[in-house]
């Protein structure tokens, strides 16, 4: 219950890695979040620093997610706040990754097609590198 919920907003910056595992599937991606602020004296926006988060998502949203998200797209995800310190040769470095529960295009930056996916139809989530030919299409003259 105590858990630490958080709403990004930014850009995929990795492809989705998508693995089936003995649990399920499981997807994730690097998200970078720049935030812009309106610089008075310039007159202009001016980025700030960004920040890297890895996202995992399990399930029925690993699988959507691998077909629906490509580098540089924007997106929001929403989800919890887990940040990991770990000490590797001699060094701690500090991981910080959202469990996404929900992910969805930025439609302030673009627009989206949603479809809805029907069990049984892996081909319509399946990212474009494993799916399957159409073989059901019929031409019309």
């Amino acid at each position: 219950m105590n858990d630490t919920w958080v709403t990004l907003v930014g850009n995929a910056a990795t492809p989705v890695d998508f693995r089936e595992a003995a649990t399920g599937p499981v997807a994730r991606f690097r998200m970078a979040v720049t935030p812009r602020r309106w610089d008075r004296e310039k007159q202009i926006w001016a980025d700030g620093r960004t920040s890297f988060y890895t996202v995992w998502t399990r399930r029925t949203l690993a699988s959507n997610l691998s077909g629906s998200v490509a580098v540089g797209e924007p997106l929001v995800v929403h989800g919890r706040l887990k940040v990991r310190e770990e000490e590797r040769d001699g060094v701690w470095k500090t991981s910080v990754d959202v469990e996404a529960v929900a992910v969805g295009h930025d439609l302030t930056r673009g627009t989206s097609a949603f479809r809805r996916v029907v069990r049984g139809e892996p081909a319509l989530t399946a990212p474009a590198h494993r799916q399957k030919p159409a073989t059901d299409m019929v031409s019309v003259s």
